[in-house]
């Protein structure tokens, strides 16, 4: 994550996880959510903010999906239906559950199908946000797989190359793949210049957005830096930004995201219609295609070689996909997680209206 994203050293708060995960997981009942769908709430969103992804953890999370439980727009105790199924895939209906309570449901339905026949992929739809990809291709990993997730917005954020009217999501995707003594490989992409979450956090911070980021409501990209704006009052652009600078490839995948998200899942297109946006889950077993150790050992090679490679001039490293979370998961485990003082008050405020214990400091 870039430097701009991270919240300044004056404004960290420390808090461990344990403590981080008590009261996300208090929160979230106190919206009515059981204690299985809490636990698996927290622990999406908990993950996330250990891994350096504050975007898709409970910062911007938890107050959104607070709301949407209190506005009825999300089920608290969703019964998920497998509306479809074969031996390698399925298609779940979600009953308006929130993304990250039925979302590691999905991927280890997808996993146990790639177990048994190789490969493994199930369709979501009828949900609330996800938070993130990334967490449930990693799933894969730790059960010897390559694991694939994606998901599609409603649409009506980012703009189709040369267009002036929105019509995709974000439409994030992500890929992982496991190593033996390298961490694993982990890419959790937006199809946009930057995460709709991650312009909150240039909000919060008081940093400013890079030329090409965004653009205005008329589909002009706006080419100089500028302070994050406040939701509505821009559209998002395609990674590249601009044709000439490649936006076009981007565009393409988050149509294919569309596709595989919204029209596989029967939600229908998030171009044309309101909705939460469909989701996708695979699993590829290593071993029904090659040797598992070998796998490993290659993956080793060629993730050290990244790893290793010259950085150039003005530069300290070169990272792969994966690394640097890796690296924060293991820092923030024994220091802490560094929220913003901004989202500890805003817990403490909380929990103070509702009674709910809070110790975060």
């Amino acid at each position: 994550m870039l430097e701009r994203f991270k919240v300044p050293e004056a404004d960290r708060v420390y808090v461990k996880q344990e403590r981080a995960r008590k009261v996300t997981e208090a929160v979230l009942r106190h919206s009515g959510v059981s204690a299985a769908g809490a636990r698996a709430s927290a622990e999406v969103l908990i993950t996330n903010d250990l891994r350096g992804v504050e975007s898709h953890g409970v910062s911007n999370g938890l107050r959104r999906y607070v709301r949407q439980y209190a506005n009825k727009e999300l089920n608290p105790r969703p019964r998920p239906k497998i509306l479809k199924e074969t031996s390698t895939t399925a298609r779940v209906d979600g009953d308006l559950a929130l993304g990250t309570e039925v979302g590691a449901w999905c991927m280890n339905m997808a996993i146990e199908k790639a177990r048994q026949h190789g490969i493994g992929a199930v369709s979501l739809m009828n949900t609330g946000h996800l938070a993130g990809c990334g967490y449930y291709a990693y799933m894969a990993t730790e059960n010897d797989m390559i694991g694939h997730m994606m998901t599609a917005g409603g649409g009506h954020q980012t703009l189709p190359t040369f267009g002036a009217k929105p019509l995709l999501g974000t439409n994030p995707i992500a890929w992982a793949a496991p190593a033996r003594k390298m961490p694993p490989f982990l890419l959790d992409v937006a199809t946009t210049q930057v995460a709709g979450n991650k312009i909150e956090l240039a909000r919060r911070t008081g940093h400013t957005l890079f030329p090409g980021w965004i653009a205005k409501k008329d589909g002009t990209a706006i080419m100089e830096e500028v302070l994050a704006p406040t939701a509505g009052t821009y559209y998002m652009l395609p990674f590249g930004g601009t044709r000439e600078n490649g936006s076009h490839k981007a565009y393409g995948l988050a149509v294919m995201n569309e596709i595989m998200c919204n029209e596989l899942s029967s939600m229908g297109p998030g171009p044309l219609l309101e909705h939460a946006g469909g989701s996708f889950f695979a699993a590829y077993s290593i071993e029904a295609f090659t040797d598992l150790e070998k796998f490993k050992d290659d993956m080793d090679r060629m993730l050290e070689a990244f790893a290793t490679c010259p950085p150039a001039p003005g530069f300290d490293r070169v990272l792969y996909p994966g690394l640097s979370e890796h690296e924060e998961f293991v820092d923030r485990t024994s220091r802490g997680i560094p929220y913003h003082r901004e989202v500890v008050e805003w817990f403490e405020s909380y929990c103070a209206e509702t009674g709910i214990e809070c110790e975060l400091r």
